[in-house]
């Protein structure tokens, strides 16, 4: 008893409230930095820490002084290269939203549903072409920074005048991020790949390249036939009927929606495995 006693100290309780802190603040970097350049820098330090310890262990003395030096002037190399990264988080914490969470209830799901579903019956029906792209888990702060911002409420009749032809704001991809408009004429990468049917076009190919890089939910209205498409996950799902993308979208938000209550140890792990890409080919 007494030994099970020692464990129980103010002292251990100090320690554990310590190592909580740091896993904290650990996860609440990795949701800040999630969808921007610094997560490859984030996974190439690990890489370089790794090399370190390893050199260090087995006696490499050469490599671990190059480590070190790596490691010593990485630091100003980081500040200069991701300074936009490094203003964003601290405004983000200035605002106290780096501690906020979205518990988006259905009922809004279901009202975001419903204007892109108005929209995008207006549009199929008079054949105008649209890419919009929902922010699931993995952010799209790189793509949402060559748009022009808008933040706005989610209305069908904003997104059917921001497609209309020939409008400033129609060529590129509405992207959408904690159910409001973030952002209108972004730029998506566009897909290599060889399985994209050659009669669709840049919309389609631009879908499809956000879904090989994240988990984002992507809608296309063709231009030429209005024809509706959705892609995720690096699928590409085609001529979808009005109750086919309805079912779609609400298993995929409302899912979203649950998830957001994950826990802790989910979302690092999700956040390591998830290298890009996911499943090939297209449907």
């Amino acid at each position: 008893m007494s030994a099970i006693a020692a464990l129980f100290t103010w002292q251990n309780f100090i320690h554990l409230i310590d190592i909580l802190v740091i896993w904290f603040l650990i996860y609440e970097l990795l949701l800040l930095i999630r969808g921007t350049r610094a997560v490859q820098l984030f996974r190439g330090i690990i890489i370089i820490i790794l090399v370190k310890v390893v050199s260090w262990y087995i006696g490499l003395s050469t490599v671990s002084w190059i480590m070190d030096q790596i490691i010593n002037w990485g630091v100003i190399a980081i500040v200069v290269i991701f300074q936009p990264e490094i203003r964003r988080g601290l405004e983000h914490l200035g605002r106290g939203s780096l501690f906020a969470r979205n518990q988006t209830a259905n009922e809004t799901e279901e009202e975001t549903i419903k204007q892109l579903d108005q929209a995008i019956q207006y549009m199929s029906k008079r054949r105008i072409g649209a890419l919009i792209s929902i922010e699931m888990k993995t952010g799209l702060e790189e793509y949402i920074e060559t748009g022009i911002p808008l933040d706005a409420d989610i209305s069908g009749a904003l997104l059917i005048n921001t497609f209309i032809p020939n409008t400033p704001l129609h060529d590129g991809a509405v992207i959408i991020k904690n159910n409001r408009i973030a952002v209108a004429a972004a730029y998506l990468p566009l897909s290599d790949s060889k399985l994209i049917p050659k009669e669709l076009g840049t919309r389609h190919r631009a879908a499809v390249g956000i879904s090989e890089v994240t988990d984002a939910l992507t809608i296309v209205i063709s231009e030429e036939t209005g024809e509706v498409s959705i892609t995720k996950d690096n699928e590409l799902i085609r001529n979808m009927s009005q109750n086919d993308y309805l079912k779609f979208l609400r298993a995929q938000l409302y899912n979203h929606d649950a998830d957001s209550n994950n826990s802790v140890l989910t979302h690092l792990v999700s956040f390591f495995s998830r290298g890009g890409g996911g499943r090939h080919g297209q449907k």
